[in-house]
This record gives C-alpha cells, sequence and structure tokens, in this order.
C-alpha cells in the first residue's frame, strides 16, 4: 500500500513539473509569436524608409548626415537576427527617424509635397501599428518573465534553460524626450 501511495505521489510531481514546463514553453512561444507581429510592422517600415529618403533627398542638398543616418539605421535593423538585436536595432532607427522629422521642419517645400505627405501618413500608420504590438509583445514578455521569476516556476525554470527576457522598451535618451513637457508659443 504504502509502495503505491509513494508511487502516486511521485507521479503527480512529475505531472507538476511537466504542467510547470509545458506553461513556460507557452509562455516562450507566446513571446515569440507577439515578435512574430511586430517584424510585419518593422518590414513594412523597412520598405516604406527608402521612398522616404529618396524623397526627402531632393528637397534636403544639405542634410546627408541625416539621410545616411536613417539608411545605416534601416540596414542594421534588417541585419538583426536575435529579437534582442532586433530590439537595439529598432530603437536605433527610431532615433535616426526622429533626427529625420527634426530636419524635415527646416523644409516648407518638402512638407507641402503631397508624396512626401502621403509617404509621411503611412509611416505614421505603421508606426501607430507597431506601437500596438509592441504593448501586446510586452505583455506577453511580462507574462513569460512572471512565471520565470516566481515561486515554484522560477525553481524549474533555470533548470530548464527559461530567463527573464528583455522588454521592447524606448532607448533612454528618448524617454527622456518623451517625460519632458511639449513647449508651446503663441508668438
Amino acid at each position: 500500500m504504502e509502495m503505491f501511495i509513494g508511487i502516486g505521489i511521485a507521479a503527480l510531481l512529475v505531472i507538476w513539473v511537466v504542467s510547470i514546463y509545458n506553461r513556460l514553453v507557452k509562455l516562450r512561444n507566446n513571446r515569440e509569436n507577439a515578435f512574430a507581429d511586430i517584424d510585419v510592422q518593422l518590414k513594412q517600415r523597412h520598405d516604406l524608409i527608402p521612398q522616404l529618403v529618396d524623397t526627402v533627398r531632393g528637397y534636403m542638398k544639405h542634410e546627408n548626415e541625416v539621410l545616411t543616418r536613417v539608411t545605416e539605421a534601416r540596414a542594421a535593423a534588417m541585419g538583426a537576427n536575435t529579437i534582442n538585436d532586433k530590439i537595439g536595432a529598432e530603437n536605433m532607427l527610431t532615433n535616426a527617424l526622429s533626427g529625420l522629422k527634426v530636419a524635415v521642419e527646416a523644409y516648407p517645400d518638402l512638407k507641402a509635397s503631397s508624396n512626401f505627405s502621403n509617404l509621411q501618413a503611412e509611416i505614421s500608420d505603421v508606426e501607430n501599428k507597431l506601437a500596438a504590438v509592441r504593448r501586446y509583445f510586452n505583455s506577453a514578455t511580462k507574462e513569460l518573465n512572471n512565471a520565470v521569476q516566481t515561486f515554484p516556476s522560477n525553481v524549474f525554470a533555470g533548470m530548464f534553460g527559461f530567463k527573464k527576457e528583455p522588454m521592447f522598451e524606448i532607448a533612454a535618451e528618448d524617454r527622456k524626450a518623451h517625460e519632458t513637457a511639449p513647449k508651446i508659443s503663441f508668438d
């Protein structure tokens, strides 16, 4: 009788560990699937950038440094292979695009161009979609990280190779700009 109880307890423990492992795998797969949604939006973004750069290049004769940064950041983003590398490269691209937006302000003829306006609207749409899928990705990452860091799954997470994963966050230098209130002038 005691042997059956021992076997029953051992079987329950095995089932419990297997269920924890399966939950961690599902959470990791959910995170990877969420990043696949980001990849779709990033591809659209990457496809639009050369069109934007070509449109802007005709107007901005003296802003080659800005255009070069955007082009190089796009190439780095497209060449990134892992999720973590892509997060870093996309933050660089976002910074470069922000610099382009600032440079564009000095060219009223460019802002009036319908081709530029259409591209700007498309990129804005893609950026909005990216923001939505990044929120979903971060939610999936938080769920995985919670499982990896909380008891009892944290006991087995390390044994099975699961670790805390980074969020897709705004770069530190961009965060400062987002936390500063905009300056409004009526001059």
